[in-house]
């Protein structure tokens, strides 16, 4: 045996258990939705996935494409939606609270009673935005997009027990 055949067999030992330990580990993030939590989905292409009822505390989904996806009482406290794209999604339900989701774009989005508090959301889009019984707690927002959804806010949030127009100030 050369010295170059007996250096290629440490080589594929190393490639061997390298393999194992990430198919152990994928097993285990699958077995153990904890470990999921750890994956981070910036820029990821995620149209029409369902994540509802999914523990994405902290999660970050920097320019995901999110469009028509299913985020239904999904805990999303402390993710990071920074101009991810969330037309048409569902999130009806889903706490956002102290969530980044600044120039993010809602649009057409269903936000029914979901809680928002303290998210930063400035140049957030809401445009056709369903925000009935959407708690919206000390959100930063700019004054005009405060002016657009105070048009079409109603409705109290079964959870935080909290009127919608009284959460964004709405005279």
């Amino acid at each position: 045996m050369t010295l170059r055949q007996h250096l290629r067999i440490p080589a594929i030992l190393f490639s061997f258990i390298l393999f194992l330990v990430t198919f152990v580990g994928s097993f285990s993030a699958m077995a153990n939705p904890a470990m999921a939590l750890l994956l981070d989905y910036n820029q990821a292409y995620l149209v029409g996935e369902d994540l509802s009822h999914r523990d994405l505390t902290e999660a970050t989904f920097t320019r995901a494409d999110l469009r028509n996806s299913d985020l239904s009482y999904a805990n999303l406290r402390g993710v990071s939606l920074f101009s991810a794209n969330l037309e048409s999604a569902n999130l009806e339900g889903a706490d956002l609270s102290y969530s980044t989701i600044s120039t993010a774009r809602f649009f057409n989005a269903n936000l029914k009673n979901a809680i928002l508090e303290g998210s930063f959301a400035f140049n957030a889009r809401f445009d056709g935005a369903i925000i009935e019984g959407a708690d919206f707690t000390d959100v930063l927002f700019r004054g005009d997009t405060e002016e657009q959804l105070c048009a079409i806010a109603s409705g109290t949030n079964p959870i935080t027990g909290r009127d919608t127009r009284d959460t964004l100030f709405c005279p």
